[in-house]
């Protein structure tokens, strides 16, 4: 075997020295002459950039350099009892490539998938590397899956009779990642994560995905801000074109919070119920309210939310978060809609209202419940606390326990370690005792009389909690089904043994009935197949108000038949004006039929039993609307109306902690169009870039195989 074969072989990366010596070997002692200058030509040196004193090599992945001059020696072979030995140069050529070879394998591993070799400029590469190695290199994932095949090592025998070393074709590589695909996907993660575009900058980000593929470059700040107000303004578009699409009227709740930045964002949500009975909401958008913040600067903001996507006119209702300048703005809305004749209410949020009485329930033991807290997050923190908490359970016969425990600041966590007092008091003193044995006294222990308001308190508070359960996990929770349960939990406060706090909760309450109770939402509730008129609250159901529905149903509901026009003007015949004389009788007939017939349905409906309580509301309709043709008109319209501003997980358990995180820290260039399109997503809308559908899952295809996937499959017009 010739030189030239030798130094193609030594030159491949992967291949042992020792082969490469052995291999030597087997050349003829012809050869032992005076060797011919060879170029260097090494699959390593693609790698490499020649130093501007054309003496060293300078790496292009870590700009680690190596001088080519200072490798000499010489090697003898043992094949042959003539002891042959390679020249200076072809030595040279052997060392120096095969140091820049194990600098490529010890601190690059996996670099031979690059198909071309790496291109960097200096402002963009790494300048050390990132993670430290063994003398053994731990091959990531990826690049052992995909690891060149060695060269196998044979006996000098072995090469005597086969005459040459036999070398594996090295593996086709892939073809390079598309850094926009990658860029359009970090651009979801960013919206779906709630961040700004500016963590693209973090040098850990930016070098942890050069470290797994360094021909990654992320788009700039600028340019995904761009995008992101883009895709937004697209979908906007896609979510008005859908809202006119809807047959019924539509109602709107309001959520308001404060940045990081000290800014006052209200969100606009639309809800209705489609042709096929299914609950659906959009978020509308995410507006700035402007200093001072008033009820004024509100009712601008929304009023031009509403009038942006042409639904000024449909709205029945709105839900407001209780805060005195909502109520000032919804209140000058309705001024303005009811001077066009267009039927609104606005009314509070039921489970706002139901936290307030909460918390005041809970006023005279916060001290006892900060000591059960600090108990609660240190045992989270210590497997060892859960393990014995677990042990001193099982020894009392207190029941089994989920653990780590719920430590959220909501609502649900209050009342688990009400729970924990209540039903596991051995478990929590002994696995106390213990902590104090091996670190000191801590003022987790709880006295007889602490114990026992909190035994008191937790029975007094337990239908509250299971009112808030059931409210969380209610698949529809309408309007006379949330004042059912508010209407038990006003019975609930004259139980309550400390007055004080009792008149404090009743106030409250009072509060929410003279702001909620109307005949808008006594129509809601006895629309309810569930509720009708046997479960709505005293105080709401009323003749008067039963009245009020029947016209309101008769005005806008009952008549179905329209005036029908001839199409052509009058000729003045008597032939022709006895005839549309004639229709015009027949067409008052017929809407005194149409009023007749909508009396039986309300009247019949309202007279049959209500359905299970277990039942829903929306299938029920589902199947009696044929029953009920004009009356299920009127419920479509109702049963949108919203007994609470927000989702009420969002406010009773730790689902809100993430939501609140969320909107405190996004900035004023980012919060809008990120939380519309992550909420637009979420109900099913396209990713929507200038007309161009951006498909996500051949987007992942096209990344992870970049040549098993079409270019274009991930853009549809």
């Amino acid at each position: 075997m010739g030189n030239s074969t030798l130094n193609d072989m030594t030159l491949l990366p992967g291949v042992d020295q020792i082969v490469a010596g052995l291999a030597a070997g087997s050349s003829s002692s012809g050869q032992e002459g005076k060797a011919k200058r060879k170029p260097l030509k090494s699959l390593y040196l693609k790698f490499f950039d020649t130093a501007p004193d054309g003496k060293s090599r300078i790496c292009k992945l870590c700009r680690k350099s190596y001088c080519m001059t200072t490798a000499t020696g010489k090697r003898w072979c043992v094949d042959k009892p003539s002891s042959t030995f390679w020249t200076y140069t072809n030595m040279h050529s052997w060392l120096c490539t095969g140091n820049l070879g194990k600098h490529l394998n010890n601190r690059h591993p996996g670099y031979h998938q690059f198909p071309e070799g790496p291109s960097f400029t200096a402002q963009n590469t790494i300048q050390t590397t990132m993670i430290t190695r063994s003398k053994k290199p731990h091959v990531p994932v990826r690049a052992r899956a995909q690891a060149q095949p060695q060269v196998q090592i044979q006996t000098q025998p072995q090469i005597q009779a086969q005459g040459q070393v036999k070398v594996h074709s090295q593996p086709k590589t892939k073809p390079a990642v598309d850094i926009d695909h990658v860029n359009w996907l970090l651009l979801r993660w960013l919206i779906g994560s709630s961040l700004p575009p500016s963590t693209l900058e973090d040098n850990m980000l930016i070098d942890s995905c050069k470290y797994l593929n360094s021909s990654v470059r992320f788009w700039p700040k600028e340019k995904v801000q761009e995008i992101t107000l883009e895709v937004f303004r697209s979908m906007k578009e896609d979510v008005k074109a859908s809202l006119q699409c809807i047959n019924s009227r539509l109602s709107v709740t309001l959520g308001f919070w404060t940045s990081y930045e000290k800014i006052v964002y209200m969100s606009v949500k639309c809800h209705w119920i489609d042709e096929n009975w299914v609950s659906q909401k959009v978020l509308l958008d995410v507006c700035r309210i402007p200093y001072p913040c008033t009820g004024s600067e509100i009712f601008q903001v929304l009023r031009d939310v509403l009038v942006t996507y042409n639904i000024d006119s449909r709205v029945l209702a709105c839900t407001h978060n209780n805060d005195q300048h909502s109520i000032d703005a919804c209140n000058e809305l309705e001024r303005e809609l009811k001077s066009r004749e267009l039927p609104f209410c606005y009314i509070p949020c039921a489970a706002r209202t139901l936290k307030v009485i909460i918390e005041a329930g809970l006023e005279n033991v916060k001290p006892i419940l900060s000591k059960i807290r600090e108990f609660i997050l240190q045992t989270n923190s210590n497997q060892e606390m859960m393990e014995d908490f677990k042990h001193w359970t099982e020894v009392y016969q207190e029941g089994s326990w989920k653990l780590p425990f719920d430590n959220s600041a909501n609502w649900s966590s209050d009342y688990n370690m009400l729970d924990v007092v209540k039903k596991a008091p051995n478990a929590m003193d002994n696995t106390i005792k213990k902590v104090e044995e091996i670190f000191g006294p801590r003022d987790w222990v709880l006295s007889s009389a602490e114990k026992s308001m909190i035994d008191s308190l937790h029975s007094y508070l337990e239908p509250f909690f299971k009112t808030t359960t059931n409210l969380c996990n209610c698949k529809l929770p309408t309007v006379g089904l949330v004042f059912f349960f508010m209407d038990h939990v006003f019975e609930l406060i004259d139980m309550y043994h400390d007055k004080k706090t009792a008149s404090g909760m009743s106030k409250t309450a009072d509060n929410f009935i003279s702001k909620a109770y109307n005949i808008y939402t006594f129509t809601a509730a006895i629309l309810d197949p569930r509720i009708k008129g046997e479960l709505i609250p005293e105080t709401l159901n009323s003749t008067s108000n039963l009245e009020d529905a029947r016209n309101h149903f008769f005005r806008d509901h009952s008549n179905t038949f329209q005036a029908v026009g001839n199409g052509h003007s009058a000729q003045g015949t008597t032939e022709e004006a006895g005839a549309f004389s004639f229709a015009e009788e027949i067409i008052r007939k017929r809407r005194r039929v149409s009023m007749t017939t909508a009396v039986d349905e309300l009247s019949q409906y309202l007279a049959e039993p209500p359905a299970p309580i277990s039942t829903d509301a929306l299938e029920w309709w589902r199947g009696h609307s044929s029953r009920y043709p004009r009356l299920s008109l009127m419920a479509r319209d109702f049963l949108a109306i919203q007994g609470t501003s927000m989702d009420p997980e969002e406010l009773f358990t730790s689902k809100g902690d993430n939501v609140h995180r969320q909107h405190y820290c996004l900035p004023l260039s980012s919060m809008q169009a990120t939380m519309c399109i992550k909420s637009w997503m979420q109900s099913g809308y396209h990713f929507n870039f200038q007309s161009t559908i951006i498909d996500f899952e051949s987007l992942v295809k096209s990344a992870t195989a970049p040549g098993d996937v079409d270019d274009s499959s991930h853009l549809h017009n």
